[in-house]
Parts: structure tokens; C-alpha cells; sequence
């Protein structure tokens, strides 16, 4: 498999027309392929966190860096005052989104479930370092390795969404659907999104369902979308190369060099 982190982009992409302004709950109404759309927070946080884990890279200090350096693309209130502190500052104890939309790296690149759980915590505690905060990013890990892995649904549904979210283990998309609201918490964004998945017939299906729902549409995608990669093995190529076109060269590189570390 190749684009693996771009799996997490093209979700942050296809999603971003949607998330305020323009936000929907009409599945036929979302368009993969707007000209409006770009990466945000979503994809430069996942980004930094790959790079980080595949150089041996100190986590906080990459994550620091590389947001800084890209610091208008939609950062929420407490990592952007994070961002641009003169030093680094200690992890805030986040329960935040942030950590799973950024953790897709952690649950590719992972032999066992053991190491994905240890990678996933790597990856949120810089800021996210909340028992909520890690539970989503270790969660959303664990959705990806086991799709890497060829677990059915079934699987994932009981060993992620039952064990780590048991409230919204009986429930459905229809079902949460005309309810739900913008979101930014790891307890109601990370259950969603698992559904999103579980429900979706393909990779492009699973967006559009994240988009839908009506929340926090980029990141639902951002998180959704690698969880359909590793279970689906495929992804459009339209939605490939409009991603391609759109992310900067050093987010290019590093997905090359992570697709190579994979597939060692």
C-alpha cells in the first residue's frame, strides 16, 4: 500500500469546505472535489507526527516546529496559544480531537497492538496528555493497525468502539445523525468517526458519512478516512493526486519516506 498518510490528508481536505460555513448533513450534497478545498491543522499536525516517529525525531519539538512554521491553517484556541509561545510549553491536558485526527502514522507503522498503543501515546502526549485525549488517539490507532491487519468489522467494532467507547456501542449513523452537532471532543468525535467507518461501503463513502454528519467535518474525515484505507486497501485516484497537488513539498517527502519505512 502506498499514500498511507495521505489517507488522513485527503479526509482533512475533502472535509474543510464543510466545516463551518458550508457545513451539511445532505450525504448527496458533498462534493470530494471542491476547488476550495485544502489541508489544515489536521494534516500538518499528522505530518510533523509521522515525521517525528520515523527519524526518531524528539515528538514535541517536531510538532512545535513544523506547525509553527505553517501557523494559519486553522489551529483551535489552546494548541495555537501552544504554538506560539516563546519556548515550549508543558502538555495542557487535552481532551481535544487533535489527538486522533493527527495519530494515523502510529497505527500503519505498528507490528503489534502493543506497540500501537505505545505509538499513539507518543503522539498525543506533547499536548493531549488527558486520559480522554490519549484514549481517542490510541483508539483511532488501533481501528488503523487492525484493518492493516485484515481484521473484519466485527473485530474492530468489539475490540475499539465496544471497549473504549461502550455508550455508542448499540448505535448507528442514522441514528446519531440528526443530532449531532460541531464537536471538538475526543468523545464525541472518535466514536463518530468509528461508526462512520464501520458503515461505509468504500473509502469515498466513508468521507462523505463523515462529512455529513455535520460536526467537525474535516477532522471526522481526517480520522475516518485512514481507518477505510487500512480496512479498504484503496482510495480514488482523483482524490490521490488533487491531495498531491495541494500539500507542500516537505509533506510529500515525508509520505514517501513513510510508505518506505512501512514497507520494510
Amino acid at each position: 500500500m502506498k499514500n498511507l498518510l495521505l489517507s488522513a490528508a485527503i479526509g482533512d481536505i475533502t472535509g474543510m469546505p464543510y466545516e463551518f460555513e458550508n457545513r451539511t448533513k445532505n450525504y448527496n450534497a458533498v462534493n470530494l472535489l471542491l476547488s476550495s478545498n485544502t489541508y489544515t491543522d489536521d494534516t500538518v499536525c499528522t505530518f510533523a507526527c509521522a515525521e517525528a516517529l520515523i527519524k526518531n525525531l524528539n515528538m514535541t519539538e517536531n510538532l512545535w516546529k513544523r506547525c509553527r512554521a505553517d501557523l494559519y491553517r486553522g489551529f483551535g484556541g489552546r494548541f495555537a496559544r501552544w504554538l506560539i509561545a516563546k519556548d515550549i510549553q508543558p502538555p495542557y491536558n487535552s481532551f481535544g480531537n487533535g489527538s486522533a485526527m493527527r495519530v494515523s502514522s502510529a497505527g500503519f507503522m505498528a507490528k503489534d497492538a502493543k506497540e500501537c498503543i505505545e505509538l499513539a501515546t507518543q503522539t498525543a502526549m506533547p499536548t493531549h496528555n488527558h486520559p480522554e485525549g490519549v484514549k481517542g488517539a490510541v483508539a483511532t490507532a488501533l481501528a488503523i493497525f487492525y484493518g492493516m491487519q485484515g481484521k473484519n468489522k466485527d473485530f474492530i467494532r468489539e475490540h475499539i468502539l465496544e471497549k473504549y467507547y461502550p455508550n455508542w456501542s448499540d448505535l448507528t449513523y442514522q441514528g446519531i445523525k440528526p443530532n449531532y452537532d460541531f464537536d471538538e471532543t475526543c468523545q464525541q468525535t472518535v466514536p463518530a468517526a468509528l461508526i462512520c467507518f464501520l458503515e461505509s461501503t468504500d473509502y469515498a463513502d466513508c468521507l462523505k458519512l463523515a462529512i455529513a454528519l455535520g460536526g467537525d467535518a474535516d477532522t471526522l474525515a481526517a480520522i475516518s478516512g485512514p481507518m477505510a484505507y487500512a480496512f479498504y486497501k484503496t482510495m480514488p485516484k482523483e482524490l490521490i493526486d488533487n491531495a498531491i497537488a495541494k500539500l507542500p513539498e516537505w509533506m510529500l517527502e515525508v509520505n514517501k519516506q513513510f510508505d518506505e519505512f512501512v514497507s520494510r
